[in-house]
């Protein structure tokens, strides 16, 4: 089983990013997932879970800048986040909680 994040990079204030998770060797359709982030010195938090019928479900600091969606059809799952700020800097995990699988994250960085 692999998740492996993508779509990470170096931006500035304000832009804007879309991440991708892709699941190989399980078929995530019909399962929860969640998305966290790592700031550096930071424990993981949760950013947010989408539920197998594609309802998203935020954490407060997440509400009106994050965006998680789902294409089962591309076994997928992604974060959009709008309006980066510095404090959104950290490495950004993708989760299937059920079985505890986790991605290797993807770096963001928001440069001011």
């Amino acid at each position: 089983v692999q998740l492996l994040e993508s779509g990470g990079g170096l931006v500035q204030v304000g832009g804007s990013l879309r991440l991708s998770c892709v699941a190989s060797g399980i078929d995530i359709s019909n399962n929860r997932m969640t998305w966290y982030r790592q700031a550096p010195g930071k424990q993981r938090e949760m950013v947010g879970v989408i539920t197998s019928d594609g309802t998203p479900r935020y954490l407060d600091f997440a509400r009106g800048r994050f965006t998680i969606s789902r294409d089962n059809a591309k076994n997928a799952v992604y974060l959009q986040i709008d309006n980066l700020k510095p404090e959104d800097t950290g490495v950004y995990y993708c989760n299937e909680p059920d079985h505890y699988y986790w991605g290797q994250g993807t770096q963001v960085t928001v440069s001011s």
